[in-house]
């Protein structure tokens, strides 16, 4: 049975986490990095122009182009990574076309709704590993085309992955490289959830760089909401037959923000003070490190932690102490042990993770 969010152990109700316990559920928990903070009050009682069109969205599109070595990238810049996911493919697909995902892809279980609400289909597959395989998609779409009802179903034609994925898993170039083939075989849209990229990129186990991305993806974006911003997510459009008329979508949709300064503002000091993968390698350190404590302790790790999302096995008293002073996520719950989910961040402290490791210690000795 599949459990998501944080239970109080004999009601099974959801609760909201107490002030005085140490939160690992996810990398948004917090503020904002100092130097956001700094810069949005530095320019506070400044008169903008609004709905992105401010210089200071006008610097930080130049300063991402910049980064990713394409200066042809059109960047639009979204509260929210839903918002982001969403508008995209309204943007790109026509009404009878759907969107190609794993089953824990974020737009299939973790967005409401939110593609199928705007008419289109998900076709999700399964993956152990959270990562889409370019033969996957190939065999979908082969056995659409030679189906003798193709017309009756929706047509695949976008290829939605994120990176990091949901289950922490980092792709590397090559498999990345692989789908993009099978897109241009079969003239389908590749697009790259980059909520956690700054993770991604950040990985031991990644050969990815940011000017990678824009070379394999019509599309791509720059996650700022779980790296160190208030809110934000920056859209990179690559292809030319996905840029027209997208300002138009992106006010439909409700996914531009009026006072849009305050976003353009934190990926300029972002990218400006080359904030970006420093911050973002900051919680995939801490991540190693508690899954490094972790095993030292005898745990059971359900893979090797590449990312800041940690997946572990606690066994059922372990955990039933645990919850008492941690928030993380409960993601299955067998007879004895329970898989959770740690998620460190830009802000999580060396004593946070002490903190967690001397509880299980403690636990394990009584």
């Amino acid at each position: 049975m599949m459990e998501r969010g944080f239970y109080r152990e004999k009601t099974g109700h959801k609760i909201e986490r107490d002030r005085d316990m140490i939160s690992f559920a996810n990398d948004y928990s917090e503020g904002a990095a100092p130097e956001v903070l700094a810069a949005l009050a530095k320019i506070n009682f400044e008169q903008n122009t609004g709905y992105g069109e401010d210089k200071y969205s006008a610097e930080a599109r130049a300063l991402i182009r910049e980064v990713i070595a394409a200066e042809n990238a059109d960047v639009h810049f979204i509260v929210g990574g839903t918002q982001t996911n969403l508008i995209m493919i309204a943007a790109a697909l026509r009404p009878h076309e759907a969107v190609i995902c794993v089953e824990s892809g974020h737009v299939n279980v973790h967005e409401t709704g939110a593609i199928e609400a705007v008419g289109h289909k998900l076709l999700p597959l399964a993956s152990p590993d959270g990562k889409l395989r370019a033969e996957q998609v190939d065999k979908l779409v082969y056995d659409h085309v030679h189906d003798g009802a193709f017309e009756h179903m929706a047509k695949p034609k976008f290829i939605y992955i994120s990176n990091t994925t949901e289950l922490g898993t980092v792709y590397t170039k090559a498999e990345i490289t692989a789908l993009r083939q099978v897109a241009d075989k079969w003239n389908l849209y590749l697009y790259v959830d980059g909520a956690r990229l700054g993770s991604a990129l950040t990985s031991t186990v990644s050969d990815l760089n940011f000017e990678d991305y824009p070379k394999l993806c019509d599309a791509f974006s720059i996650g700022g909401t779980k790296n160190g911003m208030l809110f934000g997510e920056a859209l990179v459009i690559m292809n030319d037959a996905l840029k027209e008329d997208f300002r138009y979508i992106q006010k439909q949709k409700g996914g531009m923000l009026a006072k849009g300064w305050l976003l353009g503002l934190q990926f300029k000091v972002f990218f400006e003070n080359d904030l970006y993968l420093p911050y973002a390698g900051k919680a995939n350190e801490m991540a190693a490190k508690l899954a490094d404590g972790f095993t030292k302790l005898g745990l059971c790790l359900a893979q090797e932690a590449v990312s800041n999302q940690l997946f572990v096995y606690l066994p059922l008293g372990l955990h039933k102490t645990l919850q008492k002073s941690f928030v993380y996520e409960v993601q299955n719950r067998e007879e004895e042990r329970v898989l959770v989910r740690f998620c460190t961040s830009w802000a999580t402290t060396e004593e946070e993770l002490e903190a967690v490791l001397k509880a299980c210690s403690e636990a394990q000795a009584e």
